[in-house]
């Protein structure tokens, strides 16, 4: 009878004493792209060219407003960054944010794609460790030539709505 006990025991709290003192490398991987915007358009176009840039991942308490996290990324050459975070951040509010573009004419953060909200908590209902932010951009300092024409087409797709 013992041995029974014993057994049961092992079989139902062993794997709950594991599951519980197991650190999680990688909890959170966040995503993201940083696009050159050659029309000034301060959207994605069909001109948009996605570039090399320095994001930083910036977490502030929700009461305080006080930094508590930093961590910068990269992005590779097709404009893809990913910053992998090893905590859970429930009460602090996490944006991803330009850095510095390392194009050389396509440096002017595009007002309000400079940052993206991301929710890196496991107690919302997400399931997956993914988190994808919205993408982020530069523009040219000049105006691409051909963009009329880039333009021109939503303004065609609008009228026909």
């Amino acid at each position: 009878m013992a041995s029974k006990i014993a057994l049961v025991l092992f079989i139902c709290v062993l794997p709950a004493m594991v599951t519980a003192i197991r650190h999680e490398k990688n909890p959170f991987s966040v995503k993201g792209r940083v696009f050159c915007d050659p029309c000034r358009a301060t959207f994605e176009t069909s001109a948009t060219t996605y570039i090399a840039a320095e994001v930083i991942l910036q977490c502030t308490d929700r009461v305080t407003n006080e930094v508590v996290y930093t961590k910068k990324g990269f992005t590779d050459s097709t404009g893809t960054y990913m910053i992998d975070v090893n905590e859970d951040h429930k009460d602090q509010v996490c944006d991803a944010k330009l850095v510095n573009s390392n194009h050389p004419t396509c440096n002017e953060a595009t007002p309000g794609r400079d940052q993206a909200r991301v929710i890196l908590t496991g107690y919302n209902g997400i399931a997956s460790t993914e988190r994808f932010a919205n993408a982020m951009g530069y523009m040219t300092q000049e105006v691409a030539s051909g963009c009329a024409d880039v333009l021109r087409q939503y303004q065609e797709f609008d009228e026909e709505i």
